[in-house]
């Protein structure tokens, strides 16, 4: 069992690498990932939840993360976890060993790992709720499934199809216990199911821009971006980071459909990226933001 994998105390171009490489290799939309991981933790890796056991930079809760590492570890060089996972028959999952699990569970922590991860669960979600819906999933409906998990978002979605004013607090108590703010105003008002998605569908795309993403691809299932919102230059970089600033530019220019081994040793599936005028904008934008 590798014991050398988290760690906890990513930098933001780590961060910003792990990101990228886990879109390059599972195909999904790096503006998406890279949303997520904002609003999930600040782009923190060691970041913690003080309501559940949530964890890392995408806020994996136990259950969940032992779930993914059991579908998809073994695809990603993580053999070792995935056969340590068991399932119950009532469908929890299990880790036998108090070791293994905890040393599984503290990858949650290792951004590689967990942009992976949080990765291949976006496009399992992707493919079970466009199922469900007869419809294209979108970058919130995806999200709705990290929040709520699958069943949940079928739920959430469904209803709010149905009926958009309905009380979110009243069909999720207890996601609404733990994420006060999420399901009630500051003034104590439930929110309602649309209010609670418009509001996730905004605040994933400024902290995508705001983390340094110029928007969804063309195609991408993150398609509400508000061309209002600004990329946050310089204060955004940590002190105007220029290693943050030159892994981003990289990102940015990975050419489309390249082949090239990924970090753990399997074929990249899909590169994320192309230049484009838009790229090309930031990068001098960025730069002349350093006095390059």
């Amino acid at each position: 069992m590798p014991t050398n994998l988290v760690n906890p105390v990513a930098s933001r171009s780590s961060v910003h690498s792990a990101i990228a490489q886990a879109s390059q290799r599972t195909g999904m939309d790096f503006h998406y990932l890279l949303g997520q991981a904002q609003v999930e933790s600040g782009l923190r890796a060691d970041a913690r939840a003080g309501t559940s056991s949530a964890t890392g930079l995408y806020q994996f809760i136990e259950q969940s993360w032992l779930g993914v590492v059991k579908r998809h570890g073994g695809e990603h060089g993580l053999g070792w976890a995935a056969g340590a996972i068991g399932q119950t028959a009532n469908g929890r999952y299990i880790v036998s060993d108090p070791g293994v699990r905890r040393a599984i569970l503290n990858l949650r922590n290792d951004p590689e790992v967990a942009s992976l991860m949080a990765a291949e669960h976006a496009s399992d979600n992707k493919a079970a709720l466009e199922q469900t819906l007869g419809r294209q999933a979108g970058g919130t409906d995806l999200y709705m499934a990290h929040f709520l998990g699958l069943g949940g978002a079928r739920q959430f979605l469904s209803a709010m199809e149905a009926n958009p004013d309905r009380s979110g607090a009243a069909m999720f108590p207890a996601a609404a216990r733990a994420n006060r703010s999420i399901f009630y105003t500051a003034g104590g008002q439930p929110r309602s199911l649309s209010d609670i998605y418009q509001r996730f569908a905004a605040k994933l795309d400024k902290g995508a821009m705001a983390a340094g993403s110029t928007g969804p691809q063309p195609g991408s299932p993150f398609q509400n971006l508000d061309p209002g919102v600004e990329v946050l230059l310089g204060n955004e970089a940590e002190g105007n980071d220029r290693a943050w600033v030159e892994t981003t530019l990289a990102n940015l220019n990975v050419v489309r459909g390249q082949q090239t081994p990924g970090a753990m040793g399997d074929p990249i599936r899909t590169a994320a990226y192309r230049p484009t005028p838009e790229t090309a904008r930031l990068a001098y934008l960025m730069l002349a933001n350093l006095g390059a």
